[in-house]
């Protein structure tokens, strides 16, 4: 079996008295979709900051490309190619949707110094960031601030900064939130050719899409996974059904 891009193993973590992660377990492999989902509150969020690096975990491990990286910082897993998709870094209010990907494009390069003088005219890192934006949809919204975009372009900007970041893998937090229908059905369509160039793990509300796009979906209820599978699997879970889905048994 292939081993893991990144693999998750007795992970825990801990506020107060408030265990937010439960000892979970889970792995994403090259060239998937692997979907978490579970109830508000379940502990999805927290999760994917522990693996960014954002937050540190009280207990478990997390390997990357099979280096252990548990001890890393938010800054070192990201130059390993670790990136969460939304939250890369705060969009810049004052500067163009292409000023945005070309800063995160620059970040790539271990420097943002100067940005603001004559990398910012840098025709590599202008077509850079173009390549990205038109991948996204975005291209002709290329010279628009950020502050006059729209929510919804303002998640396809975000997508636009991690593809110029080059990430090994997308940690991706409700990209479909705030595109509407026809918008969603176009990420849908982008984020199954996307996993050819690195796996994903997706937390999604959008159940369509999820059972659509996932190839393996982890169950997590309470900071713990209460069950994995194949969509089909997922839908026919007693468990799932009780806790997540809202059905509980005839």
């Amino acid at each position: 079996m292939t081993e893991p891009v990144l693999e998750i193993r007795d992970l825990s973590k801990s506020f107060g008295a408030l265990r937010v992660t439960d000892g979970v377990n889970l792995d994403v492999r090259p060239g998937e979709i692997h979907a978490l989902i579970g109830p508000n509150g379940a502990g999805k969020s927290s999760l994917i900051k522990l693996v960014a690096g954002e937050i540190a975990a009280n207990s478990g491990s997390i390997r990357f490309a099979g280096q252990e990286i548990t001890g890393f910082d938010q800054i070192a897993r990201a130059r390993l190619g670790l990136t969460r998709t939304f939250q890369v870094s705060s969009l810049i209010p004052e500067f163009s949707a292409r000023g945005n990907v070309m800063f995160a494009a620059q970040a790539r390069r271990r420097s943002v110094f100067g940005f603001l003088g004559q990398v910012a005219r840098d025709p590599e890192l202008v077509d850079e960031a173009m390549q990205a934006l038109e991948r996204v949809g975005l291209a002709d919204r290329a010279g628009v601030r950020v502050s006059e975009l729209s929510h919804g372009e303002k998640r396809l900007l975000e997508i636009a900064m991690a593809l110029a970041m080059r990430p090994r893998i997308f940690l991706m937090d409700e990209p479909m939130a705030g595109l509407g229908q026809e918008g969603s059905a176009r990420l849908v369509g982008f984020l199954d050719k996307l996993r050819s160039e690195a796996p994903i793990l997706l937390i999604e509300h959008d159940m369509d899409a999820v059972f659509q796009l996932a190839d393996r979906i982890s169950v997590l209820v309470a900071g713990r996974i209460i069950a994995r599978g194949t969509a089909d699997e997922i839908r026919n879970h007693p468990d799932v059904r009780a806790a997540y889905l809202g059905e509980d048994e005839a």
